[in-house]
């Protein structure tokens, strides 16, 4: 999976991040690089640091996540369907 030991990292690293709730953090394979105010801050120094070819991750850090259910297996809404 994708991102798998980032995202391992970020799970184990959480109760320090805590801290910076809110803000976004760079992790690349199983360090935590630094966390930034915002998601463009933290995007741009993952590009300048590791490039297109090395995957990284950013986050923002979350106490609690919120969970989202997205269903391909939804009809249409039939109100847009009559426009």
């Amino acid at each position: 999976m994708a991102l798998e030991k980032e995202l391992e990292t970020y799970r184990l690293k959480l109760p320090e991040l805590r801290a910076e709730e809110g803000k976004f953090v760079l992790i690349h394979d199983q360090e935590v690089v630094g966390t930034y105010t915002s998601y463009e801050d933290a995007i741009k120094a993952g590009y300048a640091k590791y490039g297109v070819s090395s995957p990284f991750l950013v986050k923002q850090i979350q106490a609690n996540e919120q969970v989202h259910f997205i269903s391909r297996f939804v009809d249409p809404c039939l109100t847009l369907l009559s426009r």
